[in-house]
C-alpha cells in the first residue's frame, strides 16, 4: 500500500503508514480466526460416496418417515443400523452399492416398527452379513416375520441387543449399547440405543426410545455425551427430554423423518428445544443424505442439498 507524505513536519504520512500497519495486522488475524473455525467445523455439499481413508464415516440414509444409519469404520469395516420403510428397500440397496457395499460386518435392527427394519430383509438377502443384534422382543407383523426368515435363510442367529453389550467391530473405535436396560411393553423404548467412540468424537443413535428409556439410562450412570445426536423417534416430542439432552450435550443433531409426514415429525417442540441448546441442526426431509466423517478429533458434514 502506498504512504502518502504530507507538509513537512507533518505526521500524516506516519499515522498513514501505522493505520496501513494496522490494516495489515487486522486482516492477518481475521484470516488466522476464520482458518482454526473452518479446521473444526461443518460445511454442506454433496456427500461424495469414495471411501474415507483412516477415518470414521457415518452416513444417515434418506429413507423418507423412517430411519437407517451406514457405518464405515477406519479399517473398512461396515455396520447398518436399520433399513427404513419396506417401500424403502430398494433406496437403502442402491444407496449401499453407491457407497460401495457388499458386505456388512454388523446389522442392528433397533427394533421391531417397520419403518425401521423393514428393508431389513431384503439387505440380508443381497449383501453378505457378518453378525445380527436386535432387542429380545416379539412382534407379530410380516416384516418382523420377514426380515427373521432371511436370517434363518442366512443360517445367521439374532444378537441380543441390551444395555452393556459391547460390540467387537473395530479395535480403533468403541461401540457399546446403552438400552434397553429392562424389558419394557412399548415397543419403542425397546430400542437398542448405541453410543460410537472414535477419538475424541462421539456419535449417539437412539433409535425410537422414549423418555421412559432415556431417564432410566440417565439413572444408569452411563457415559451419554455424543458430538452428535441422532434425534429420538424422528423428532416426536415423546423423546429428547430436556434432562436427556443435557446429558448428552451433543453440538449437532441429526433428524431423520420424512417430508410432510402425518405424524407432524420433526415437532415444534423438539426444534424449539434444540435451538434453544445452540444445536446445529442437520434433518433427511430437508438436506437429503447426510454424511459425517471424523479423524477422531474433527467431524467435517456434507449434505446432499
Amino acid at each position: 500500500m502506498t504512504s502518502f507524505i504530507g507538509p513537512k513536519g507533518s505526521t500524516l504520512g506516519a499515522r498513514v503508514k501505522f493505520k496501513s500497519t494496522w490494516n495489515r495486522m487486522f486482516l492477518f488475524v481475521v484470516f488466522l480466526l476464520v482458518s482454526i473455525l473452518l479446521s473444526s467445523c461443518t460445511f454442506s455439499s454433496k456427500p461424495d460416496p469414495t471411501p474415507v481413508k483412516g477415518g470414521l464415516r457415518i452416513v444417515y440414509l434418506n429413507v423418507g418417515q423412517g430411519a437407517s444409519q451406514l457405518l464405515i469404520s477406519p479399517s473398512g469395516k461396515t455396520m447398518l443400523i436399520d433399513a427404513g420403510n419396506n417401500d424403502q428397500e430398494q433406496v437403502v440397496l442402491d444407496d449401499l452399492k453407491r457407497y460401495g457395499i457388499k458386505r456388512l460386518d454388523i446389522v442392528v435392527g433397533t427394533h421391531p416398527d417397520a419403518d425401521h427394519i423393514g428393508g431389513l430383509d431384503k439387505v440380508i438377502d443381497q449383501l453378505d452379513i457378518g453378525k445380527v443384534y436386535m432387542p429380545r422382543i416379539s412382534s407379530t407383523t410380516k416384516t418382523f416375520e420377514s426380515v427373521l426368515r432371511s436370517i434363518q435363510k442366512k443360517g445367521l442367529k439374532v444378537a441380543t441387543a441390551k444395555s452393556g453389550v459391547i460390540l467387537d467391530w473395530d479395535p480403533q473405535v468403541e461401540v457399546k449399547m446403552l438400552a434397553p436396560l429392562q424389558t419394557y411393553e412399548d415397543n419403542n423404548n425397546m430400542s437398542a440405543v448405541m453410543r460410537v467412540a472414535y477419538g475424541k468424537t462421539s456419535f449417539l443413535f437412539t433409535g425410537d426410545a422414549e423418555s421412559v428409556s432415556e431417564k432410566d439410562m440417565i439413572a444408569s450412570r452411563q457415559e451419554l455425551h455424543a458430538d452428535v445426536l441422532l434425534v429420538g423417534h424422528h423428532g416426536s416430542k415423546s423423546s429428547t427430554t430436556p434432562a436427556f439432552l443435557k446429558q448428552v450435550a451433543p453440538k449437532y443433531a441429526i433428524i431423520q423423518s420424512g417430508v410432510d409426514n402425518k405424524y407432524g415429525h420433526p415437532t415444534p417442540t423438539i426444534l424449539g428445544r434444540l435451538k434453544k441448546a445452540g444445536i446445529i441442526v442437520y434433518r433427511n426431509d430437508t438436506q437429503g443424505i447426510i454424511d459425517l466423517s471424523s479423524n477422531g478429533t474433527n467431524i467435517q458434514i456434507t449434505t446432499e442439498r
